[in-house]
This record gives C-alpha cells, structure tokens and sequence, in this order.
C-alpha cells in the first residue's frame, strides 16, 4: 500500500512557497517579453533554459524518486532537481556539499591548509566571465604565482630540492558572485601550505610544512600576478584577440556589464541600484579591510590569504571547502519591503552605510541571468600534485580507507563512487538520515516516475499537489495595460 511517511528531522522542501520561486513564477515570462521586445537581441537559449528550469526544481509534478521501506512498506517521494549552475539554492546547496566531501574524502592531504583569494578589476571580472581561454589563462599565473612564492619559502628554509624540485598542489573553484548578486569573476584556491620533494628519482615523497606567508610575502605575489598579467593582456592586444565579441550575444554582456558595475540593466542608463543604509560601526564592515589581514592591493586587484587550517582540523577544512563551492543567493537574505520591492542583505555592510540592495523584479531577474555560467565551463579545477594527470597525486591524496566515512556507523568503508548518493549528502551536511525509516530499517529507491500522467496519478492518491504552479503570463508594460 502506498502510504505517504514521515522521516523524523526531515521534511520534504516546498520551493514554490520560497520567495525565490515566487518571483521568478510572477515575473519571468514578462521578463523575457520585453527582453525580445528589442530588434536584434536575444536572451541566450541556457538562460532561458536555466531559469525555466528552475521553476520545475523540487515539483513533484514534474517527477520524483518513490522510496520506500521493505520493513514497514512506508512510502516517499522525493522531486527531481534542476541541476542549475547558476542561482538555484537547492541545486547550489548539493554541490557544495558534494564539492567540500569530495574534496576532503579524496583530494586533500592531512597537511597544512591556506586560502588565497584574488579579485580583479572591474574590466577583467567581466572579461573572465564568459570568456574560457582569458579566465584559465589568469587562474594559471595566479596557481603559479602562488607555487612559484613556495619554491621560494623552501629555499629559504635550506629545504633540498631533492631530485625532482619542489612540488605543492592547489584546489581552485571560480566564484561568479558577489554579496549583492552581483557578477563577480574571482578565485579562491586552497593551497597546500608546504613542498613535497623526493631524494632520489624512485625515492619516497616526502612533505615539508612551510611558515605562513607575510604581508611583504603576499604583496610581491600580488607583484608578480600583475606584472604577468599585463604582459598577457599586451599580447592578446596585439593578436586582436581582446576585441573579439563574446560568444554570449551583446544582450547579456549589458545585463551582466551592469551587474559587475553595481548600475541598473533595465532602467536610467548607468543608474546605480537602490539601497537601503544604516550606520555601520567599523568592525562590522567586511573583515578583509582590517589592517593586520594578510592582504594586498594595487591596480585593481587584490590578494587575500589570511585564512589557514592545520592539518588536524579536517571538519574546520570542511566548512571552509563548503564556503568556497557555497551558492550564489541565500534565500534567507531575500524579502520583499512593505513597498513590494525585492531586497538583498548583505553579508557585510558596505563602507557607506549600505545594509541592502533593492531591485525591481526585471533588475532582479537581470541579476540572475547574468549569475549563469556558459555551459561547459570548469568552475572546479586542479592543480600541481593533486592535478589528474600528476604522477605524484596517488602518493599525496587520501588514501580510500581513510578519506571515506562509513555508512551508517558500519565499518566498511562507502564507495569509491564519483559522486555521493543525496542520502549520504543529507547526513553528513546537516546530520539527517534521510533513508532512516522510522521503523529503524534503511529505504530503498524502487521507482524513478518521470510520466506525468503517472505521477498525477500517484500524487492525487497520497492527497499531495498534482499539478505544478502556473507561471503568470507576459503582461504588458503599464502604460500599454487596460486594466
């Protein structure tokens, strides 16, 4: 009998009663309409896919996993998600998990951990967003600048290069956003805080911890970064290469050039967003200001690597490994004012004063648009010894035995799966034993119903909502409304 059950510490999420959902439900057909209102430009076809994508995530109408227990006979559904790159939360919320259990399961050593982040100017942000080959180009003088500074610290330390040199390795993830949905091209990478050498050509590795890193350190790394770069960008000069249009169509390079700029997409040319202000004291305002950070700047750019984790604080690296993969929108940021108008908190005030962003539903829905990757684009990569292809990589990652937990509190050991089971995400994430019936035995997905008129069927007998929510049409624009 099909019966539907209660998980205790879980409950099945409702997107369509999220702001978020509402939003874009209300607004994006309208949205799109006036967008193609404009002789000659186009949304690109993954934005429109992505956003209506997304108003499918987490229905169950559109299709779900049917979970059940073979003890009990207690039945769930679980919705299909969008996969979406771009702002989704829920989508967003898995990869991160993923990514930071990935990371510490499988890619990071028990060795000595620091962040270094960089930013770049206005002009590259943009640039580095939709264009592949200037982004991998900039994220490679940044992991070799940054290799480069501990080659150097060895030295230094009398290390001995042994017969291979020195060797570090780096995790880099290429955040799009900023705290106010703003476009925001950026790297953070977590650098392994030490050298690996070998004494002989088949001699062991062997890891050697370095010092952390001194302002003085971080400003000539911030040197060499610029000094690369600018040669970079003198010959893509020359070769013609910087005036080549983006492949993404002039329409989203506006709506994501006023995103980067703070302005408004739709609205007065160059006008800046609404904002709401509140007197800021100065401990509030973000911490990377503070004069004792590891920080530098010039020109535009700015290197941060004031965050370090040692080697035994593997659940501290994990929160980290999660903030750098983190989501691009946090629902609980997000509310309408008494005047109907969106707003966005931000994480930390600005040195102004400014508390939130205010957007009108098109300037909202710009913002999102410009929050999608091109497809394809590798956010997530690799480098130096824990790169795919290094012959030093077997001998530095966790080894299977370690790195991977236990299922359940048994001893043996999870799969070496590529991806984590959702289940296995939602216990470790937030201690919820999504498979745990309530009778004590573990569920198993017995159906995948992807048929809507399956699904109805299903749906109407458990007394659950049958048909999706419905988009509002396009509607015109006030002037042109009779009411």
């Amino acid at each position: 009998m099909l019966r539907e059950a209660r998980i205790p510490g879980y409950r099945r999420r409702t997107p369509d009663q999220a702001l978020l959902h509402e939003l874009v439900r209300e607004h994006l057909e309208t949205f799109l309409a006036e967008l193609e209102a404009h002789p000659g430009l186009d949304l690109p076809s993954f934005c429109k896919r992505e956003l209506r994508r997304y108003l499918e995530c987490g229905i169950l109408a559109h299709g779900f996993l049917r979970v059940s227990c073979p003890s009990c006979r207690r039945d769930s559904l679980v919705a299909f998600s969008c996969k979406g790159r771009g702002f989704c939360p829920s989508c967003g919320g898995r990869r991160m998990a993923h990514t930071a259990a990935h990371l510490i399961d499988h890619v990071l050593p028990e060795t000595p951990i620091r962040q270094w982040v960089l930013t770049l100017p206005f002009a590259l942000r943009l640039r580095c967003a939709y264009d592949r080959e200037l982004c991998a180009a900039v994220r490679s003088i940044f992991i070799r600048a940054v290799f480069s500074h501990l080659a150097r610290q060895a030295r230094a330390q009398g290390i001995p290069s042994g017969a291979k040199g020195y060797h570090s390795g780096a995790v880099n993830v290429i955040q799009r956003f900023g705290g106010a949905l703003n476009l925001n091209a950026h790297f953070h990478a977590l650098f392994i805080e030490g050298v690996y050498t070998r004494a002989g050509r088949c001699a062991p590795a062997r890891f050697h911890e370095l010092p952390p890193p001194t302002v003085k350190d971080v400003e000539r790394v911030l040197a060499r970064i610029h000094s690369r770069l600018r040669k970079l960008l003198q010959r893509r000069s020359e070769d013609g290469r910087d005036e080549e249009p983006l492949d993404v169509g002039d329409l989203l390079i506006h709506l994501a050039s006023a995103s980067v700029g703070g302005r408004q997409a739709l609205g007065k040319d160059g006008q800046r967003l609404e904002g709401l202000f509140a007197p800021v004291a100065p401990e509030q305002v973000d911490g990377s200001d503070k004069p004792a950070a590891l920080v530098a700047r010039g020109e535009g750019f700015s290197l941060h690597a004031g965050v370090a984790v040692p080697a035994d604080r593997r659940g501290r690296l994990e929160k980290l490994c999660r903030y750098i993969a983190r989501p691009a929108l946090a629902l609980e940021r997000l509310r309408l004012d008494e005047r109907g108008r969106i707003l966005y908190e931000l994480r930390h005030p600005y040195s102004d004063g400014r508390t939130h962003v205010v957007f009108t539903p098109r300037e909202f829905l710009a913002r999102l648009c410009a929050l999608i990757p091109y497809p394809r684009t590798h956010l997530l990569t690799y480098h130096g010894v824990l790169a795919p292809a290094s012959s030093w990589r077997d001998e530095v990652v966790p080894s299977p035995t370690n790195g991977v937990r236990a299922r359940h509190g048994s001893e043996k050991p999870m799969s070496l799966d590529r991806r984590l089971r959702w289940a296995e995400l939602m216990k470790r994430t937030f201690e919820i034993d999504v498979l745990r019936c309530e009778c004590g035995a573990e569920r198993r997905v017995i159906a995948f119903i992807t048929d809507p008129a399956t699904a109805r069927r299903i749906l109407v007998h458990l007394g659950l909502p049958s048909e999706p929510p419905v988009s509002a049409p396009s509607r015109a624009p006030p002037m042109l409304a009779f009411e």
